[in-house]
């Protein structure tokens, strides 16, 4: 590989490390194959990377499974071999609803939760526990209002429609509140 293209291999490869989404690994693959014009084997990619057959190959699976690597047949080749995705929209929409939505989602849940438990368990009582819960109400909806605000973008987004404005100004207005608020 040359000094060009190995300088982009490591850079997306560090960038996939950080992605919370790919390994360096699975980043280095991808950025391998995207530069290269032809498909690659399972060994040609494990030569050019300096890596096993058998690693390479349990890191490809997962890149075929996000949609940046797919599969192709060779004439006269009995190998599998591989080439990387080129459509940048169809990849990032499947990112952002398999992985981030996915966590948002969570998030919600997980607030909606814990306001229904904490309106079943309320009972009265001290004046204390009466503003803990307030505050505790307070910040779940804080936190609901952002991650759902966050959830309708990210839909509109993959949905290929245009993000309001005025949402995402929501958005930065709550963080902003909530930096005010701790200082």
């Amino acid at each position: 590989m040359d000094a060009i293209s190995a300088g982009f291999v490591d850079g997306i490869g560090a960038a996939a490390a950080t992605s919370g989404v790919l390994s360096q690994l699975q980043g280095r693959i991808f950025a391998l194959l995207y530069l290269t014009p032809e498909q690659l084997s399972l060994d040609q990619i494990a030569d050019e990377l300096q890596q096993s057959k058998s690693n390479i190959s349990v890191n490809i699976r997962g890149l075929v499974e996000w949609h940046l690597v797919r599969r192709v047949s060779v004439e006269r080749s009995r190998k599998d071999h591989y080439e990387a995705a080129t459509n940048f929209w169809l990849v990032m929409r499947e990112i952002m609803e398999r992985r981030f939505r996915w966590n948002l989602r969570q998030v919600l849940a997980s607030a909606a939760e814990t306001s229904r438990a904490l309106e079943t368990g309320s009972r009265p009582g001290s004046g204390a526990q009466a503003e803990k819960r307030a505050f505790i109400n307070g910040r779940l909806e804080g936190m609901r209002a952002f991650f759902a605000i966050v959830d309708s973008s990210i839909g509109a987004f993959t949905q290929g429609q245009s993000v309001a404005p005025q949402e995402m100004q929501k958005v930065i207005q709550f963080a902003a509140r909530q930096i005010v608020k701790r200082r």
